[in-house]
């Protein structure tokens, strides 16, 4: 669900963007619980906030002045650098079959 309300995302955007030179959004539909919006800055770093849906979603990244990419392309992938700690996170993490 959102985090608090759709002024405290459009914030929450608005201070990564300003903190990583600049970012790019993709949005992702998650089911009831809403949606995901994956921030990837200008510096390889990213992060994540979730809204009710995804036209809340969309919005506040327009009202944020951050660009919605409207799929997962290959430049933006190589361009996120994952941290040490989520590299350790992964490695404790059991492959379900």
């Amino acid at each position: 669900m959102a985090q608090g309300s759709d002024t405290t995302l459009t914030a929450g955007i608005k201070l990564f963007a300003a903190g990583h030179g600049g970012a790019k959004a993709v949005i992702e539909y998650v089911g009831k619980r809403g949606a995901r919006i994956v921030l990837v800055g200008q510096d390889g770093e990213w992060s994540d906030q979730f809204a009710d849906d995804t036209d809340v979603a969309r919005q506040a990244c327009e009202s944020a002045g951050v660009e919605v990419e409207n799929e997962w392309e290959r430049e933006l992938l190589e361009q996120m650098r994952p941290s040490n700690d989520l590299w350790r996170s992964m490695s404790r993490r059991a492959m379900a079959r």
